[in-house]
């Protein structure tokens, strides 16, 4: 049987590693064209090689998403190249720092919303604009149980994930009625780089974070990619404007 996304064309921002890179291929493994784009040029070129052994096409996009002309350049280079974009993950993002809120750095707060948040409008900005000429699209974004609750020391974090929780929903009832459905993620805690960050390569401290997860273990990039696909596939035909928790139950 021929997968279910050939002819389709999937973008998927931060997709250098973790997360993206899984969403990345988890699109290819379904039969879509492929847009990497990431400022991690290394990253992303491994991406695209990954995807190509899939057997479908794919290209790399250098892209800073928190500069607008950075992103309307790489959707015109993803239409150019295959024609279309008919699947968004918007998940470039960065965790900032650990600190207290009257301590929080400035310019760090900046850059966090920088990328997350403004870079996720950005992204929709130009997605949307294309997706409107071509008669519609799904546009998945990454949010994260920060952005359904409160977590003490990384304000900027969970500001800038409530807030695409936030404009998930608005861009879902603007556009429900030109064929675009909006729906943010919203990961728990995977094991990726971030988490690695976060406990420093500490075995006890890793394990303290599987522990806290009734599910009693980790999350896998892979598995928050198989949501994605989920929301972009015709299975989510009647989904849009929601915010899906792939946490493990921690929410719960």
């Amino acid at each position: 049987m021929e997968p279910p996304f050939i002819g389709k064309v999937a973008l998927v921002t931060g997709a250098a590693a973790g997360i993206g890179r899984a969403s990345a291929l988890a699109f290819a493994r379904e039969g879509a064209k492929v847009v990497v784009a990431d400022v991690n040029v290394e990253g992303g070129e491994e991406t695209i090689a990954l995807c190509r052994a899939l057997n479908t096409d794919a290209m790399f996009v250098r892209c800073d998403v928190s500069q607008r002309d950075e992103v309307e350049r790489l959707i015109a280079l993803a239409v150019d190249t295959f024609g279309r974009i008919d699947f968004a993950h918007n998940n470039a993002g960065i965790e900032g720092v650990q600190a207290m809120l009257a301590d929080y750095p400035e310019e760090v707060w900046d850059r966090v919303i920088e990328i997350n948040l403004k870079g996720v409008w950005l992204c929709m900005k130009y997605e949307i604009r294309h997706m409107l000429k071509q008669g519609g699209g799904a546009i998945v974004n990454t949010s994260s149980v920060a952005g359904l609750a409160g977590s003490r020391g990384v304000s900027a974090y969970v500001a800038s994930k409530h807030g695409i929780v936030g404009i998930t929903k608005a861009a879902a009832l603007e556009y429900a009625r030109n064929g675009i459905r909006v729906n943010a993620i919203c990961p728990g805690t995977i094991h990726t780089a971030m988490i690695d960050r976060f406990t420093q390569g500490d075995p006890q401290l890793l394990a303290q974070f599987a522990e806290g997860e009734p599910i009693g273990r980790l999350g896998s990039p892979e598995e928050v990619a198989n949501a994605v696909i989920w929301l972009c596939s015709d299975k989510a035909s009647f989904v849009t404007g929601a915010t899906l928790a792939v946490d493990g139950g921690r929410l719960a």
